[in-house]
């Protein structure tokens, strides 16, 4: 089974993303903010990361700029899930290694087709 960890310090996104991404197949975890993703990915590397951008403690750009500088760190799809609309900041995440983008508010559909397009449906 492919896992995902989902990382946002909203609990409702992390539950709708879970329920959402459980339904598509995906074992999941969660994380509240980068710093505890981090301490996630360095004892298990999930296949796909849903990331938030503005978190607390380490926001999801700084993430995933440390997440790709990790042993590993270069294999999980991630994709980006925020409400961020300026498209010189999309293209930085993406820029800085995210492998997508998702608008919030997001619906299984919308995730599912991001999925497809990242080889992960299941």
């Amino acid at each position: 089974m492919k896992t995902c960890l989902v990382v946002d310090d909203s609990r409702v996104i992390r539950k709708v993303a879970r329920r959402i991404l459980e339904d598509l197949g995906f074992e999941v975890a969660e994380a509240s903010d980068g710093l505890e993703a981090m301490a996630w990915c360095s004892a298990v590397m999930p296949d796909m990361i849903l990331l938030d951008w503005r978190m607390p403690g380490m926001d999801g750009l700084e993430f995933l700029r440390r997440l790709r500088a990790e042993p590993g760190g270069e294999t999980p799809k991630v994709v980006f899930c925020s409400a961020e609309t300026d498209l010189d900041r999309i293209s930085e995440a993406l820029d800085t290694g995210a492998d997508e983008y998702i608008m919030k508010p997001f619906d299984g559909g919308i995730v599912a087709g991001k999925l497809d397009y990242l080889g992960l449906a299941a």
